[in-house]
C-alpha cells in the first residue's frame, strides 16, 4: 500500500496526461517520481515559470493535458506568470502544487495558494484527504479537460504522506526506461537522433496515443458537442444566403472544427481567416487569408473590411483580431458562434449570437443550406428560440430574409446544390496568389551595414527553414515578423502565448511545443529582452537534445517601449549595451550564429544540412521605427 503522493501520480498516468514538466523540491519529489514510475515523460526545467510555459505549449499543440509539478509556496509563486498565461488562454494544464500542512501555520512556505491561483484565472482544487484523494484527482483532471481550464491541484504535505485508499494504490514497478530527474528523455538520448520508428526529420508525426489498457485518452472525458438551436441555424442560414462577400474568422474555440467550417465556407462562398492563436487552420485553402488583425497584409485587410458578413467561429472578434473594429465595414452584419454564452457579444455588439459548438453549428448550417437548395424541409427537433442570443437589442431575424427565401437559385448536377461563388471569385484567388502574405508585399529595406531589416531576415528564414515546422512566438515589438512571415503547415504548427502579454515565455513554450510535435523542427522567435529573461531554459533545450532553432530579434532594447514613448523621452531605462547572444548560446552548448546581413545566413544553412541540438540566431536588427501593428496595439492600453 503506497502513499497518497504515489496514488496521485498513478491516477494521472492512468487518466492519460501527456507530459510533465517541473522543478523538483522536497514537497513535490514523491509525486513527480510517481508520475515517472507510471510512464509519464518528465522534463526538468531550470525555473518553475519555464516549466509552466513548457506545459502550456505542450498542451496547446498535443491536445493532451500537461502537468506542472512545483514545490509549495515559492515554487508556485515562481510559476505564476506561466500559469496566468495558460489560464487566460484556457489551456488544459494541471499544476501539482505541494502545499503546507494545515497545522504548519508558521511555515516559511505558507501562503494562501488558493487565492493566488484564482487571482490569475486558474481553478484551485485540493486533495483533501486520503479517503477523497481519488475523487479529488479525477475532479481536477475532468475540469482541465471538460472545462478547458488550467487547474492547480494543491497537495498538502501531510495528506501526501498518508497511506492511500482506493484506486491507484497498487505499487507499480519503475519504468526501466524512465530518465533520472533532469536527464534527457530516452528518445532523445543522442542529440538530434530520431527515436526508433520515428519518421524522417521534417515529416509530420501524430502525437502518440497511450498503449491500450494502460493510459486513457482525455477525449473520453470530453462532453458531447453543444448543438445549436434550430432557430439559430435558420437565422445564420438566412444571413449566409443573403451575403455576397462573407468572411469567416476562426479562433481558439474552432481549432477542432476546421474541416466543418472549411466545407461551409466553400458552400457559402466565404473567405476564411483566423485569429493569431488559430494560425494555420485553413492552410492549403486557395481562399485562406491567414491571420486577421494587426498581422494581416494590406490585401487581406482590404478583403476582410470589404465583407458584408463577418462570422466569428470560436473567436472573440476583439481589438486584436478586428483592429479595434476597423476591419468590420459600416454595413457588415456580424455573427459570433461559441459554446460559451458569456463569450457572445463580450467584446463588441453582434447581430446574431449562436450558442453552440463550432463544428456542430457549421455542419447544421451546411445541411440546412443544402436542404434549402434541394427544396427539403427544415430539420425538426428544437424549439424555435432556444439558443438564440441577440445582443444590444438586435433580434436574430431583424433584417433577415424568411427561411423559405434562402436559396442558391439552382441545383447542381445530379441533384447536388449549386455552390455559390460569393467572395470566392477567380479575381480574388488571383490577387491572393500574388500578395496574400507579407513575404509577397514590397517594403523598403531598412538594413544597414551593421543591422538587418527584420522583414528581410524573417522572409529569408521562411525560405530556408523546412516547411514542417512548429513556430512559437514570444511577446514584444518584434512579434509581428515571425507571426506574419514564418508560414506554418497547419494549426498544430503555431504557438502564440500572448493572453497575458508577458515577454519571456517564448523559449519555454517553444520547448513544450516542440516536444508535442516531435516530427517537426521547433522554431522559437524572441526579442533580446524576452530571450535573456528566459535564458536558464536554454540549458533545458540543449539537455533535451532535439533540434531547435531560436531566432533572437536583438535591438538591444525593450523595443516596444522605445517606440511607444519615442525619441523625446528618456529611454536609458529601456536601452542596453549590445549583448553577444551567440557567445552566450555557445556557453550553454548550443550553436550560435550572429546575423547582421543576409550573407551571414550561411551559418544557418550550414546547420540545417545536419540539424543537431540548438541553433541560436543572434539577429542584430535595424530599427523599424515601431512595428506596423504597435501603435494600434498600444491603443488598447
Amino acid at each position: 500500500m503506497g502513499t497518497v503522493a504515489e496514488q496521485v501520480g498513478a491516477l494521472l498516468a492512468t487518466l492519460g496526461v501527456g507530459h510533465a514538466f517541473g522543478v523538483v523540491g522536497s514537497g513535490n519529489f514523491h509525486v513527480t517520481n510517481a508520475l515517472r514510475t507510471h510512464g509519464v515523460p518528465f522534463t526538468a526545467a531550470r525555473h518553475e515559470g519555464g516549466a509552466a510555459s513548457m506545459a502550456d505549449g505542450y498542451a496547446r499543440l498535443s491536445g493532451r493535458v500537461a502537468v506542472v509539478s512545483v514545490h509549495q509556496g515559492c515554487g508556485l509563486t515562481n510559476a505564476m506568470t506561466g500559469i496566468g498565461e495558460a489560464a487566460k488562454s484556457r489551456t488544459s494544464v494541471l499544476v501539482l502544487a505541494a502545499d503546507t500542512a494545515s497545522s504548519a501555520i508558521r511555515s516559511n512556505f505558507r501562503i494562501d495558494q488558493d487565492a493566488l491561483v484564482t487571482s490569475v484565472g486558474a481553478v484551485a482544487e485540493r486533495v483533501h484527504s486520503a479517503a477523497s484523494a481519488a475523487a479529488d484527482v479525477q475532479r481536477a483532471y475532468r475540469t482541465a479537460v471538460e472545462g478547458r481550464r488550467t487547474v492547480v491541484l494543491n497537495l498538502p504535505l501531510d495528506v501526501q504522506a498518508a497511506t492511500a485508499i482506493g484506486p491507484g494504490t497498487e505499487p507499480g514497478a519503475a519504468d526501466p526506461g524512465a530518465p533520472e530527474p533532469g536527464a534527457a528523455e530516452p528518445h532523445a538520448a543522442e542529440p538530434g537522433a530520431p527515436e526508433p520508428g520515428a519518421p524522417e526529420p521534417g515529416a509530420a508525426e501524430p502525437v502518440p496515443a497511450p498503449e491500450a489498457g494502460t493510459r486513457s485518452r482525455p477525449d473520453r472525458f470530453r462532453p458531447a458537442p453543444v448543438r445549436p438551436a434550430q432557430a439559430s441555424v435558420s437565422a445564420l442560414t438566412e444571413l449566409l444566403g443573403r451575403a455576397e462577400r462573407p468572411v469567416f474568422v476562426a479562433g481558439r474555440g474552432a481549432l477542432d472544427a476546421g474541416h466543418e467550417i472549411a466545407r461551409l465556407a466553400v458552400r457559402s462562398g466565404a473567405l476564411v481567416a483566423t485569429s493569431a492563436v488559430a494560425n494555420g487552420l485553413f492552410r492549403g485553402d486557395a481562399f485562406d487569408l491567414g491571420i486577421s488583425g494587426g498581422f494581416s497584409s494590406p490585401l487581406v485587410a482590404e478583403l476582410i473590411s470589404g465583407a458584408d458578413l463577418v462570422i466569428g467561429w470560436g473567436c472573440a472578434l476583439n481589438m486584436w483580431t478586428m483592429r479595434h473594429g476597423s476591419l468590420i465595414g459600416p454595413s457588415a452584419r456580424v455573427v459570433q458562434v461559441d459554446d460559451d454564452v458569456a463569450a457572445l457579444g463580450a467584446h463588441r455588439p453582434v447581430d446574431l449570437g449562436v450558442l453552440g459548438d463550432c463544428g456542430a453549428t457549421a455542419s447544421d448550417v451546411l445541411a440546412r443550406l443544402d436542404g434549402a437548395a434541394a427544396g427539403a424541409a427544415p430539420t425538426e427537433g428544437v424549439t424555435p428560440t432556444e439558443g438564440v442570443t441577440p445582443t444590444d437589442g438586435v433580434t436574430p431575424t431583424d433584417g433577415v430574409a424568411h427561411a423559405g427565401e434562402v436559396t442558391d437559385g439552382h441545383a447542381g448536377a445530379a441533384g447536388t446544390p449549386a455552390r455559390p461563388t460569393g467572395y470566392r471569385t477567380e479575381e480574388v484567388a488571383a490577387r491572393l496568389r500574388e500578395s496574400r502574405w507579407w513575404n509577397q508585399t514590397p517594403t523598403p529595406d531598412l538594413s544597414t551595414g551593421e543591422r538587418i531589416d527584420p522583414r528581410v531576415l524573417t522572409s529569408a528564414l521562411d525560405s530556408l527553414l523546412p516547411a514542417e515546422r512548429v513556430v512559437s512566438v514570444d511577446s514584444g515589438n518584434f512579434m509581428g515578423y515571425p507571426s506574419a512571415y514564418l508560414r506554418v503547415p497547419d494549426e498544430k504548427g503555431f504557438c502564440f502565448t500572448q493572453a497575458f502579454q508577458s515577454i519571456g515565455l517564448g523559449l519555454a513554450s517553444g520547448i513544450g511545443a516542440a516536444l508535442a510535435r516531435p516530427g517537426r523542427l521547433g522554431v522559437v522567435a524572441a526579442g533580446d529582452g524576452g530571450f535573456l529573461m528566459s535564458l536558464p531554459e536554454l540549458e533545458t533545450a540543449v539537455r533535451i537534445g532535439r533540434p531547435l532553432v531560436v531566432i533572437v530579434y536583438n535591438d538591444a532594447a525593450y523595443g516596444a517601449e522605445v517606440h511607444h514613448f519615442g525619441e523625446d523621452a528618456d529611454l536609458r531605462a529601456v536601452s542596453f549595451p549590445d549583448t553577444d547572444i551567440a557567445a552566450l548560446a555557445a556557453g550553454f552548448g548550443a550553436t550560435g550564429v550572429t546575423v547582421r546581413g543576409t550573407d551571414d545566413l550561411v551559418g544557418v544553412e550550414r546547420w540545417l544540412t545536419d540539424p543537431r541540438g540548438v541553433l541560436v540566431i543572434d539577429a542584430k536588427i535595424a530599427s523599424d521605427g515601431g512595428a506596423w501593428w504597435l501603435a494600434e496595439a498600444f491603443r488598447g492600453h
